[in-house]
């Protein structure tokens, strides 16, 4: 089964080598690594691991904190690969059939991010209104969102009382960017987390702005 792990290493020659290794020795194989956000003292990177069947995720945690200076911020079950051209091959997929823009946004989305799932509104006068969904995202009758219209990508409080018990009970940290105008909003939900970067809400911030000139909203 594969697992993405989150970990903030120092920026050391060879850490990365050495979390590799430790991880290796488990009978772990990685399949992949992206560096979500770097600066002067550390670096947060992402790692798409395989592990062999009878062994615990929490396991990846004991490894790659044997070595010094290393945290692990999240681990967690993880279908795809990491794939840092999916931003591209998003937008054309988008561009090709424009009618199901948000519906394809909403989908492709959690696999940039890395979120659980995503979804789309929009705010009219009478109030939220659901526009696109992924297909992992959670059922809801109805949610109000007292933050539309949003005038920038932002990291929502999970804590706040718009946010449903269920997100609330599964440790789900949320971010939301409006897609072209402050009226229509994309919401990425990432249940048990890890905390959302700035880093990623900006990617985030960034692809939302693409597609809105794609889509000429």
């Amino acid at each position: 089964m594969s697992f993405l792990i989150r970990v903030q290493v120092p920026d050391r020659p060879g850490v990365l080598g050495a979390v590799a290794s430790a991880l290796g020795e488990l009978g772990a194989d990685i399949l992949g690594v992206d560096v979500v956000e770097r600066s002067s003292e550390a670096a947060v990177d992402d790692l798409v691991v395989e592990l062999p069947p009878g062994r615990l995720p929490d396991v990846l945690i004991t490894a790659a904190e044997s070595v010094d200076g290393v945290r692990v911020d999240a681990v967690r079950p993880y279908a795809g690969v990491l794939d840092t051209h999916r931003e591209l091959e998003l937008v054309e997929e988008i561009a090709a059939e424009p009618g199901k823009g948000l519906e394809l946004f909403a989908e492709g989305v959690p696999r940039i991010i890395r979120s659980g799932w995503a979804m789309i509104f929009g705010h009219r006068a009478g109030g939220v209104e659901h526009l696109a969904a992924s297909t992992s995202a959670p059922e809801i009758d109805h949610l109000r969102l007292p933050w539309l219209p949003l005038g920038r990508a932002t990291i929502l409080d999970a804590d706040d009382s718009w946010v449903p018990e269920t997100w609330r009970e599964l440790g789900t940290e949320l971010a939301a960017s409006p897609i072209g105008k402050s009226d229509r909003v994309l919401l990425a939900g990432r249940p048990g987390g890890p905390l959302f970067r700035t880093s990623e809400v900006a990617r985030l911030a960034h692809l939302a702005g693409i597609v809105a000139v794609v889509l000429d909203e």
